[in-house]
């Protein structure tokens, strides 16, 4: 499958065409932003691990019942993928107090929550992807009230799959921020779950193993990333 024009360039990913209308071939890239873009920078590898670590994670997620856009590892920084609309959505979900939340809603870092949060933002960078609620998401008409309904389920479902398959390999899921699409019908799992998505903590020693070494300017980034792809590929 080869790659024809490319649709869209975000900050992690290139989309392109190909040759069959309902395939799309998302190339990952080592470009690195955060605050909304504000703060730039490059993670050497990082486009290859992302690649490979969130094919990794969709096809476990199959396994246990979630539909996702994956079809095909292409190479180290190219997957094939089902042609989906994203909803557009922000879905992120906490199991511990940390980021923006913590600062929000001054809780120390680190507390654990009494039951996860399920939060949405608008997805859109000119407004710097601002928090919505149910019904402003159906207000704005960004999807039905039955499709919130399977996404956050979806969501919480993810949650658990996700908190049990991090931990198993010694890596506590603070939290995650993933997107959904839909295709045909269906709303399904799309974008990535990477370190760049999602706050992973070491389960002995707490130490940072994601995006936010890069963020908060803590060094050892790459290193961070490899350890993450290590533990998962053991």
């Amino acid at each position: 499958m080869e790659k024809l024009e490319m649709l869209y360039e975000g900050k992690a990913k290139k989309v392109y065409q190909t040759e069959d209308p309902n395939l799309y071939i998302v190339e990952y890239k080592d470009d690195a932003t955060a605050f909304n873009g504000e703060k730039k920078g490059s993670i050497a590898g990082k486009g290859v691990i992302n690649n490979k670590m969130t094919n990794i994670v969709f096809q476990y997620l199959e396994k246990n019942g979630i539909q996702t856009h994956f079809v095909k590892e292409l190479s180290d920084r190219q997957t094939l993928v089902k042609k989906v609309e994203i909803v557009p959505l922000e879905v992120i979900v906490r199991n511990i107090a940390a980021g923006s939340f913590s600062k929000k809603f001054g809780v120390e870092e680190g507390t654990g929550l009494q039951n996860p949060i399920l939060e949405f933002s608008y997805k859109n960078d000119s407004l710097g992807d601002p928090m919505i609620n149910n019904m402003q998401i159906t207000a704005l008409g960004l999807a039905t009230e039955k499709e919130l309904d399977i996404i956050s389920q979806m969501a919480l479902k993810i949650n658990e799959l996700l908190k049990t398959f991090f931990w198993e390999r010694n890596i506590i899921l603070v939290d995650f921020k993933i997107e959904f699409g839909r295709c045909g019908a269906q709303i399904i799992l799309a974008d990535e779950i990477s370190p760049d998505t999602c706050r992973l903590w070491d389960k002995d020693t707490k130490e940072k193993l994601d995006k936010d070494r890069f963020r908060r300017d803590l060094g050892k980034v790459e290193q961070a990333y490899e350890e993450v792809w290590n533990r998962i590929t053991k």
